[in-house]
């Protein structure tokens, strides 16, 4: 099974585009880890071309808030539909089966031991200050995170999130996350 762990880092805010709408922001970077090739990589907005080939082989796209966020900003720029793809939002999967959401921070301090390396406004400054490559080594952290986060919960399954001083247990059912279901290509792409 090819999994694409990924996540999205963005040039503007909600509040400059005047709408909680992903779509009406603009990408930054894409950054993504293939298990096919066991290998991260990044994918500035006028590189995503390259990314297209990688998602449309891709059995199942895994992220954090994905399905709300990430997911609807991509197709934005991708000339097919991204929801053909089986997703796995692990926020959702939490948010399911706990009642509610949390941040990735919280999670992976929990789960982890550590922290994320910045948050999203910091790496929306650093890109309107030219320093692209922190926002990139930041999106490529974030993944790494996911991915660990993804294959602990699917040893265990459980998440931990850490609240206040406090350690919480979130039980999951992982037992569908792995299933795949027909061809990895999807066919959305116009070729």
């Amino acid at each position: 099974m090819r999994k694409i762990v990924f996540d999205i880092e963005t040039s503007n805010i909600f509040s400059e585009v005047g709408s909680n709408d992903p779509a009406m922001l603009d990408i930054s970077v894409v950054c993504i880890h293939d298990s096919l090739t066991d290998k991260y990589s990044s994918y500035l907005q006028e590189n995503l071309n390259s990314l297209w080939p990688i998602l449309e082989r891709a059995d199942m796209l895994i992220g954090f808030n994905s399905d709300h966020f990430d997911i609807p900003l991509l197709n934005k720029y991708y000339p097919g539909d991204l929801n053909k793809i089986k997703s796995l939002d692990i926020l959702k999967e939490i948010k399911n089966s706990f009642g509610r959401r949390m941040k990735l921070e919280q999670i992976a301090q929990g789960t982890l031991g550590t922290g994320k390396s910045a948050d999203g406004l910091e790496g929306t400054r650093w890109w309107k200050n030219g320093e692209y490559q922190k926002v990139i080594d930041y999106c490529l952290d974030d993944v790494r995170i996911t991915k660990q986060i993804y294959e602990y919960a699917l040893k265990n399954n459980t998440l931990l999130f850490k609240e206040g001083g406090e350690i919480i247990t979130i039980p999951l059912d992982t037992s569908g996350w792995e299933v795949e279901g027909g061809s990895a290509i999807t066919h959305t792409l116009p070729f």
